[in-house]
Formats: structure tokens, C-alpha cells, sequence
């Protein structure tokens, strides 16, 4: 073995000491989530949902589904329970045509505007071009898209009737979507991803049926929640009784956002059992969260002209809003 330096025993054995009693590079330095785990009902019941969405991928877009068509784009009404891809894969039926077809006269370059998590619905858009595509995800890049949710959550009711959160998001080491501290936003995660900007902004319409017009509330005013390490808003939902319907105006497009900010605020929506939401409320078992992307507005990627696009209300929003008193 000439050439090759062979150290002594006692050289070895020190340097084999001090490798065990020295941590891993990094890993006692990673930012630490500020929302729980997934609670150990979650892994079940999505599984479920799951394969019930699966079982659906023959699923067919209606007429009554469509909300705006042009010759550039397709705005849908997309269902709860059902995955993007498969409406996707079902506009060419709508459309009237084959799949495998192609050519000038009918170029099928249809690529999703907008995604919508599994059990959300509301508006979601479909682009029929390559360079319409390109132009959509650019305007969704810099915030050029305006979009509202509105979400029925279970917990206790909010002291403030409009509030802007500001925290960090990204995968904790076991996967899951967490909330972090903002002041976490650019370090480095487990898996080797950055913690990311995510902004959100709340509006009370009502707690247990009464508008909040008639609420007192302690804060009225958009304040902005800087969420910080040492604070959270998490508070326990077992005992809570109260349903709050809220408005949600996301400022950044992050994977489970409003569910995610709702979660750390304490009042997670209802039937998101991933996060903490109630699986059964009121004696009944829900099979989908209670989220609806309700309106999308942005400058026509080829005409430049405002186009807003509403979604009709799902059963249970219209009936959240048809018992709000006052």
C-alpha cells in the first residue's frame, strides 16, 4: 500500500470519539414548526378519501360545471372529493373531442391554471395553449391573480374580526406541511427545501349564525400577526362549540395554506382532520374539508381585460349564510 498514510491507533481512536460525541452537521439547527403533526386519526381517514377520489378518475365535467369559456381558456366549478388531474382529463369530453387528436384546427395544449387541493372546491381554471398557459403561471408568480376562500372552521371564536398572518411554510422531517416563525423564512428544512413566505388574510362573516355586524369584537382593525417562535395562536378545539364562517384572502400560493393558517389560529375547518379539524361535528361524519375557492380575478392572458370569475357556493356555505342573523 505505498502512498497510502495509515494512522496510528491512538489518533484513530480519538478521532472516532469525537464523531460520536459531535451531533450531525445541521441537525440540531433546523427550524422547528410551529403547528402540530398530523393527529393519528388523519392517516386512516385520508387514506380513505383518497382511494374514494382515485375511484372517480372516470369523472365527467358537465355544462352546469362551466363557469367561463373562451377560445384560450375553460373556468370550472370543480367539485370537492375529486382530483385536478382527473378534471382535467375529462375537458376534452366536454369539449367534444378525442384526446390523441391534434393539428392546427384542434391543438389539445390544456394545462391546469390553478390547482385546488383534492376536497376543495370552487373555481379552477383550464388553459387550451401552450403561450396562454405560460402567461397564467406567470401572473399566479407575481401576484397578479386575486383570489377569495371561504371556509366554515370549528373552534374558539376569534377576538378579531379581520386579521393578515404572516409565517413561514414548509415540510417538517416527517413530510407534513407545518407552519414556521417568519423569522425562519429562507432556512434550510430536512429535506433540504427552504422555509417560504406565506401571507393570508381573514375576514369574520359570522360565529354560530350571528353576522359580525352584530359581534363585538375585541380587534376590529386588520392588524398584521407576525407569527414569532415564542407565539402561537394554537388553542385546543376539543371543548370548543363554536362554528366560524371566515373569508380568506391568500397572498402567496403556498401547498395548504388557508388550511394550515386556520390550523394555527385555532380554528381548523371542519372535516380537515389533517389538520386537527373535526372529523364528526354535531352527530354526522364529513368526508371533505369545508373550503371553497370562491373567487378568481386577473388580466385576460391575451385580451388584458379583468375577468373575475365566481363559483357558486357549495350546500354547506349557503347554509352557513342563509342562518347568519342580523
Amino acid at each position: 500500500m505505498a502512498g497510502t498514510l495509515i494512522p496510528s491507533s491512538n489518533k484513530l481512536v480519538q478521532h472516532t470519539e469525537e464523531t460520536l460525541t459531535q451531533p450531525p452537521p445541521n441537525t440540531l439547527d433546523f427550524p422547528i414548526p410551529l403547528t402540530r403533526h398530523p393527529p393519528p386519526i388523519s392517516k386512516q381517514v385520508e387514506l380513505d378519501r383518497a382511494m374514494a377520489a382515485s375511484a372517480k378518475s372516470g369523472f365527467s365535467i358537465t355544462k352546469s360545471d362551466v363557469i367561463y369559456e373562451d377560445q384560450w381558456l375553460i373556468a370550472i366549478n370543480k367539485p370537492s372529493g375529486v382530483y385536478c388531474d382527473h378534471v382535467l382529463a375529462s375537458i376534452p369530453r366536454l369539449l367534444g373531442v378525442s384526446p390523441e387528436s391534434s393539428g392546427a384546427e384542434n391543438p389539445l395544449e390544456l394545462h391546469l391554471g390553478n390547482r385546488l387541493d383534492r376536497d376543495t372546491s370552487g373555481v379552477m381554471l383550464i388553459t387550451k395553449l401552450h403561450k396562454v398557459a405560460g402567461k397564467l403561471v406567470q401572473a399566479f408568480t407575481e401576484h397578479r391573480v386575486k383570489k377569495t376562500y371561504i371556509a366554515l372552521c370549528i373552534g374558539l371564536a376569534p377576538q378579531w374580526e379581520e386579521i393578515a398572518l404572516k409565517s413561514g411554510h414548509g415540510r417538517s422531517k416527517f413530510g407534513a406541511w407545518r407552519v414556521y416563525s417568519a423569522s425562519d423564512i429562507g432556512r434550510t428544512l430536512p429535506g433540504g427545501s427552504v422555509v417560504r413566505e406565506m401571507v393570508t388574510s381573514f375576514k369574520v362573516l359570522s360565529v354560530n349564525g350571528l353576522s359580525s355586524e352584530n359581534i363585538d369584537f375585541i380587534e376590529k382593525r386588520n392588524e398584521m400577526l407576525i407569527v414569532r417562535d415564542e407565539g402561537s395562536k394554537i388553542s385546543s378545539t376539543h371543548d370548543a362549540k363554536d362554528e366560524i364562517l371566515i373569508r380568506a384572502y391568500p397572498q402567496s400560493g403556498r401547498t395548504h395554506q388557508i388550511r394550515l393558517h386556520c390550523q394555527y389560529l385555532g380554528i381548523p375547518l371542519r372535516g380537515d382532520v389533517k389538520y386537527e379539524g373535526p372529523h364528526e361535528w354535531k352527530e354526522k361524519t364529513y368526508d371533505y374539508h369545508a373550503l371553497h375557492a370562491e373567487n378568481l380575478s386577473f388580466d385576460h392572458p391575451v385580451t388584458g381585460s379583468l375577468m373575475e370569475f365566481h363559483a357558486p357556493l357549495p350546500s354547506w356555505a349557503r347554509e352557513a349564510l342563509s342562518c347568519t342573523k342580523g
